[in-house]
């Protein structure tokens, strides 16, 4: 009789996941991942929804959610609120355009030369800290109540959200970096297109990201004074007249367009800023 060895040595088989628990592994997973991040929020629209249809909170100020997204679809599917979108997305979209325009080459001017700095600075600051809001008045004066001062009112806020991070940004890049390009015979417009402009692209993206939420905010602010269309007029004009559900529908609309305009800008430095750590 032989006998056989067992070669305990020999390194044993992994064992094989069946694809159907894959695909649940990953479900799972993912669903703990959306509760983490969105749980919180998820659970104060389940509190709205319940709370105001039980009447455990007014529902006349803070309508059930179902209303206000019926509300919401109405107004857009309907044609109602399309003409509002439009403009406020001209209004927003102009100043912003705008104050990127202006903003980030006088921010790269402004960063590199210092004498140029300490000259407008005072009065940068200076204007910086005057409320927008409050100069509204005197742009209204100077331009009218026509759409010129609705624009250069929002431009006038998002011009310096854009102006000083890009300042910041330049002042940021790291010395050794422009010193190692000199050394190598780099001129100066080849130091500023390949070191300092790429490494000042994150600040200058988180300029841009606080701009676009103050174009919104002074979008409503600038639709509340002399206007007949625009979201922010919305806003009002259904305050006015008890119409909750539409007031908070023209809410729901702005907010979504603060999302959106942000996670473009967020995917388009994703993708020029492949280098850096974008994990916020």
């Amino acid at each position: 009789m032989t006998f056989q060895s067992l070669d305990t040595s020999s390194p044993s088989r992994p064992v094989e996941v069946p694809p159907g628990a894959m695909i649940l592994r990953r479900g799972v997973a993912g669903a703990g991942e959306i509760i983490r991040r969105f749980g919180l929020l998820l659970g104060f629209l389940v509190f709205w929804q319940i709370g105001s249809t039980f009447g455990w909170i007014n529902p006349t100020v803070f309508p059930p959610l179902d209303k206000i997204l019926a509300a919401t679809w109405t107004g857009v599917v309907g044609g109602a609120l399309l003409d509002d979108i439009a403009i406020s997305l001209q209004r927003s979209g102009l100043a912003f355009a705008a104050a990127v325009t202006l903003g980030i080459p006088m921010g790269l001017f402004m960063g590199q030369i210092r004498a140029v700095e300490q000259a407008l600075d005072p009065i940068l600051q200076f204007f910086r800290q005057t409320s927008a809001l409050a100069l509204y008045p005197v742009f209204i004066l100077l331009l009218g109540l026509g759409e010129a001062s609705k624009v250069f009112v929002i431009f006038w806020a998002t011009l310096f959200p854009i102006l000083l991070a890009t300042i910041g940004g330049v002042k940021e890049v790291d010395r050794k970096l422009i010193e190692m390009a000199a050394t190598f015979g780099a001129s100066r417009g080849t130091i500023f297109r390949r070191v300092v402009l790429p490494a000042s692209v994150p600040s200058i993206f988180v300029g841009l990201r606080l701009s676009a939420t103050t174009a919104l905010l002074l979008l409503i602010a600038a639709e509340m004074i002399g206007a007949n269309k625009g979201l922010g007029f919305q806003v009002m004009n259904a305050q006015y007249n008890f119409q909750i559900p539409q007031m908070f529908a023209a809410i729901l609309l702005l907010a979504i367009l603060g999302l959106s305009a942000n996670a473009a800008l967020v995917t388009l430095q994703r993708r020029l800023c492949r280098w850096a750590d974008l994990n916020h």
